[in-house]
């Protein structure tokens, strides 16, 4: 496991925002940041939990995915924000975590497990 990056909800508009219309939110400053601190912008009635719209989080990227979910608080079930990149978030002493693979160009394709079943990447 290791860090990938800090999560920080905000308010303001920032410049380079990605829209992820499924979640109803923007990110940005992930690519441009010297510590990879990624802003988070909501939409009023973004579907993700309350806990992920008003607590930073951090973020490790993890070998195995299902395997890291093992015996953890899941908040948000593993899903693919974009290509090649499984992410899940779980409660560690109530703040969110999240947990990402990214996968090679060899595993694209794969399927993955999540605890509720499969989802094919």
């Amino acid at each position: 496991m290791k860090y990938h990056h800090l999560g920080i909800p905000t308010t303001v508009k920032h410049k380079g925002e990605t829209y992820l219309p499924q979640f109803k939110m923007y990110v940005s400053g992930y690519e441009t940041s010297p510590y990879r601190i990624q802003w988070m912008r909501f939409e009023q009635d973004s579907p993700l939990p309350e806990l992920v719209k008003t607590i930073p989080h951090v973020a490790f990227e993890v070998d195995d995915l299902p395997q890291a979910l093992i015996g953890k608080q899941v908040l948000i079930e593993p899903n693919s924000p974009s290509s090649r990149v499984m992410v899940a978030f779980i409660i560690d002493d109530g703040a969110p975590v999240e947990l990402l693979q990214i996968q090679s160009h060899h595993t694209a394709g794969m399927e993955i497990a999540s605890t509720t079943g499969s989802i094919d990447v």
